[in-house]
C-alpha cells in the first residue's frame, strides 16, 4: 500500500455500531469499506446492501484471507472481541476493536503482546478520548486552565430484556463493568493523566435470567488526588446514556457525547475542535492516519490495558463480596 492508494477497511458487525462505522468511514477522504461481515451470511449480505458496499463475506476467515484488504474495524459482540483482535492481527491486518477489547484481563494482555510482536496498528474503540466535549475539556487541562476535582458520571440504560441499542435480541448479554464502566475508568485516568490508585466497587441484585448486576457504583482516585464517582444500571426508564460532570477548580462542564454545557447549563462552542462534532468519525480518522503514519495511536491497546487492569481488580472486589440475590 502506498499513500496514494486507498486504504482499504473491512467492516465486522452488522449491527448499531457498524452502521456508525461505516457511515463515518464514507466521510473520510481516501477510504474504501472493502468488504462487511455479519452474524450470517444474510445478514452479510443484508448489511452489505444497507451500506452500499459490494462484497459481503460469510465469515471473518474469509475476510482476513482477502489480499486486498489492509485493516479491520471489529464492531462484533464482546465476547468474540479478544479473539477476533489476535486473529486479525495474526493475519497481517491492522486492526480496531470497539470497547471493551476483552472481558478479561489476561484476553486484554494477549491483544496488547500480539500487537507488540507484529508492530500492526491496534486500537481500541475508547470513543470518550475523541468526542469533542472531551477534547474540549483536555485541551483546557493541557494548557493548564482547568484541573479536574471529581468526574460525576451517570451511566443510564434500561435493559431489563437483552435487547441492543436497535432494539433486536442479543445473542450474548452486555456488562456494566467490563463494557461500560471501562469507557469512564479509561477516561478519567486519561483526563487527569494521573493513573487510578484507588478503585471500590458496589453492586445491586442479580438479574435472575441475564445473570448478571443491573445496577453498579464505582469510585475512583487517581496518584493527582482527583476523584471520580460512576453510578450505572440497566433498570433506569428515564434518558438513557452517559452524562460526564467535570468538577474543576475554574469551572464545571457537563459533557453529553458530543456536546458540552457549563454547570449553569450554557451550551459551549466545540464545533471548532476538531474536523468532525462525530466521536467516531474522529476515531475511526485517528486509526486511518496511524496506519498512513505508521505511529502508536492515541487509544492503542497498550495505552487502554491499564483500564482493564483495573476492571480486573474491580471485578475481582465483587467477586469477594457477598451480593444480594
Amino acid at each position: 500500500m502506498t499513500k496514494q492508494q486507498p486504504l482499504r477497511i473491512a467492516l465486522a458487525g452488522g449491527g448499531a455500531f457498524g452502521a456508525k462505522h461505516a457511515a463515518a468511514l464514507r466521510r473520510i477522504e481516501g477510504v474504501e469499506l472493502a468488504a462487511v461481515v455479519s452474524s450470517s451470511p444474510e445478514s452479510s449480505r443484508r448489511f452489505a446492501a444497507e451500506q452500499g458496499v459490494a462484497r459481503a463475506a460469510g465469515s471473518l476467515e474469509e475476510v482476513l484471507a482477502m489480499g486486498d484488504v489492509d485493516a479491520v474495524i471489529l464492531a462484533t459482540p464482546t465476547p468474540l472481541h479478544a479473539a477476533q483482535t489476535r486473529a486479525c492481527l495474526a493475519a497481517g491486518k491492522h486492526v480496531q476493536v470497539e470497547i471493551p477489547v476483552a472481558a478479561s484481563l489476561s484476553d486484554a494482555e494477549a491483544c496488547v503482546a500480539a500487537a507488540e510482536r507484529t508492530g500492526l496498528v491496534a486500537m481500541a474503540g475508547h470513543t470518550r478520548r475523541f468526542n469533542p466535549s472531551h477534547q474540549w475539556v483536555r485541551r483546557r487541562i493541557t494548557a493548564g486552565g482547568f484541573a479536574i476535582q471529581q468526574l460525576d458520571v451517570q451511566t443510564y440504560f434500561f435493559r431489563r430484556t437483552n435487547l441492543n441499542a436497535l432494539g433486536q435480541q442479543r445473542s450474548w448479554t452486555d456488562h456494566l463493568l467490563w463494557h461500560h464502566a471501562a469507557h469512564t475508568v479509561d477516561l478519567f485516568a486519561y483526563q487527569t493523566g494521573s493513573p487510578i490508585v484507588q478503585a471500590n466497587a458496589i453492586q445491586g441484585p442479580i438479574h435472575p435470567e441475564l445473570g448478571i448486576a443491573m445496577d453498579m457504583s464505582i469510585q475512583l482516585k487517581v496518584a493527582s488526588g482527583a476523584i471520580c464517582t460512576l453510578s450505572l444500571s440497566f433498570n433506569n426508564d428515564g434518558p438513557l446514556g452517559t452524562f460526564f460532570r467535570y468538577i474543576g477548580d475554574t469551572g464545571t462542564y457537563l459533557a453529553r457525547y458530543d456536546d458540552l454545557v457549563t454547570g449553569a447549563d450554557e451550551p459551549v462552542d466545540v464545533s471548532g475542535v476538531d474536523v468532525s462534532l462525530d466521536g467516531i468519525e474522529l476515531q475511526d480518522r485517528e486509526f486511518v492516519a496511524a496506519i498512513r503514519e505508521g505511529r502508536e495511536p492515541n487509544a492503542s491497546l497498550a495505552q487502554v490495558l491499564p483500564c482493564y487492569r483495573t476492571l480486573a481488580a474491580l471485578e475481582q472486589q465483587l467477586a469477594d463480596t457477598p451480593t444480594p440475590a
